[in-house]
């Protein structure tokens, strides 16, 4: 895809830097931020993670810094977005480390399908999204960590570099290779 979402989320943009400066103001207007951000920042910790529990910790982990950080925040190359899911980040590492678990749960990386339908649909479904979450959990985990930032979170190649203090090109080769992987693994083409 040659076009930046960047660009499309401008107005998205605009509105986070009113609502950042109103809640450098006011910390009762973090709360619109809060809201906008809440499910993206706990899907994130939840796919890295693996359980609701510490997801829910490392969501209220993030929020918290990112409240108590909030005069810190300055425009200057990164967006709000790219910002709270830095700390999110951050919190992550934190809680992996804790933990003491090198990789995540490759089961919890994928939603199973929605009951209800054509039976033999779910069942292709269901074995299709077994498959890729045993794929997922043999990536290495800059390589996961981008899929999931990419692909579930909606990111740029610019914001997930910020979030992983990475370039923007490293970015780039990191889901090349890791879409290259994950096709090789599940046996398919990029033409499939």
């Amino acid at each position: 895809m040659s076009t930046d979402r960047l660009s499309d989320d401008a107005p998205l943009v605009d509105r986070d830097l009113e609502d950042v400066r109103a809640a450098q103001v006011d910390r009762a207007a973090f709360g619109i931020l809060y809201r906008r951000y809440l499910d993206p920042v706990y899907g994130y910790c939840f796919y890295l993670l693996g359980d609701h529990h510490d997801a829910e910790d490392a969501t209220e982990r993030t929020f918290l810094a990112a409240l108590g950080a909030i005069d810190r925040f300055r425009d200057e190359g990164a967006t709000f977005r790219s910002w709270l899911f830095r700390i999110a980040h951050n919190q992550l590492a934190n809680a992996l480390r804790t933990r003491n678990r090198q990789r995540t749960d490759p089961r919890d990386l994928v939603r199973e399908p929605a009951t209800g339908g054509d039976p033999a649909r779910l069942a292709t479904l269901a074995d299709d999204a077994r498959r890729l979450r045993a794929a997922l959990g043999t990536l290495p985990e800059d390589r996961r960590q981008v899929v999931v930032l990419r692909f579930v979170d909606g990111l740029t190649a610019r914001e997930i570099g910020v979030v992983l203090r990475r370039s923007e090109g490293a970015v780039r080769v990191l889901q090349h290779r890791a879409l290259r992987d994950l096709a090789t693994l599940l046996g398919t083409s990029r033409s499939d």
